[in-house]
């Protein structure tokens, strides 16, 4: 397979890619593994045109009938290995043919770092547990709202700045990591701190419903994580691509990585997580490809 690009990774980000460059009627090909983190978002409520809020699979299903309707292939597998080669790249997926490709945009996003939460390895991924208060954080207004993770002190005290004044923040026993100007940061915005280890869970209705701490027990109405992501770089980092301190992918104005001919959106970019702001990428590189072919 011969292509002008390659785009690596289904979910918002990259169908985005795909349809502008199918538009373009540039010979376009998406991979994808199969796991999208959208896919995980029970509803979100700030994406323009559903003010009724969307789930992850039903924006995920929208998108992938829009792209149809072009014959964009779409490959139902993992890459495993990309190599630049005479000017361009040459991608593996197992079982089949090397895919050559003059550009490779990677929307390959990022997984989220589960809590250590007893008995439920994927709180995040089931939907118990959220992990985008911009989502929505609006509709838990003046509720009881947990973050999780001792890191995650931006994060608890941008939710007591904007949604609620009810504010925990769990740090899974590990408060000690903690500086003074963190913690005074935390109880001038009224976040309360809970510092012991997650010993049990009450879940009902789909939801936790009470986390026990010994002998004590707390109810939240919202939990959110804030362990952080595990970005999904490994093709980019074998080509030598630069990465932040988190260790997403640094790009420049049109979305190019440190390697040239080699694009990045959504979510594995630095930046903010956001839908809107992924599929904005991808229109960015996917433009920025056409007028380079």
């Amino acid at each position: 397979m011969d292509l002008d690009a390659l785009v690596i990774g289904g979910g918002p980000a990259g169908m985005t890619a795909a349809l502008y460059l199918a538009r373009f009627r540039r010979r376009v090909a998406l991979a994808d593994g199969g796991a999208a983190r959208a896919g995980s978002i029970p509803a979100s409520h700030n994406i323009p045109f559903f003010a009724e809020g969307i789930g992850g699979a039903a924006i995920l299903a929208l998108q992938r009938a829009h792209l149809d309707r072009y014959a964009v292939p779409w490959l139902a597998s993992r890459i495993d290995h990309l190599e630049r080669r005479d000017g361009g790249f040459v991608a593996e997926r197992r079982g089949a043919d090397p895919i050559h490709a003059r550009h490779v945009l990677l929307a390959t996003g990022a997984e989220d770092i589960e809590p250590a939460l007893p008995g439920l390895p994927d709180a995040v991924r089931g939907g118990l547990v959220r992990y985008c208060p911009i989502c929505d954080g609006f509709e838990s207004r003046d509720r009881r709202i947990a973050v999780i993770g001792a890191r995650g002190a931006d994060e608890a005290i941008f939710i007591a700045r904007s949604y609620s004044a009810d504010v925990t923040l769990l740090t899974l026993g590990e408060g000690g990591m903690m500086d003074p100007h963190t913690l005074e940061r935390l109880g001038s915005h009224g976040v309360r701190i809970e510092e012991q280890p997650v010993a049990g869970l009450d879940i009902a209705d789909g939801r936790i419903r009470a986390l026990r701490f010994g002998a004590q027990e707390l109810r939240f109405d919202v939990l959110y994580s804030a362990l952080g992501l595990n970005y999904r770089t490994e093709l980019a980092l074998a080509l030598g691509a630069e990465t932040d301190a988190k260790g997403a992918l640094v790009v420049d104005d049109g979305m190019m990585t440190s390697v040239p001919g080699l694009y990045a959106a959504g979510d594995v970019v630095s930046g903010l997580d956001q839908i809107v702001v992924g599929m904005g990428h991808a229109a960015i590189a996917a433009t920025r490809i056409h007028n380079a072919c």
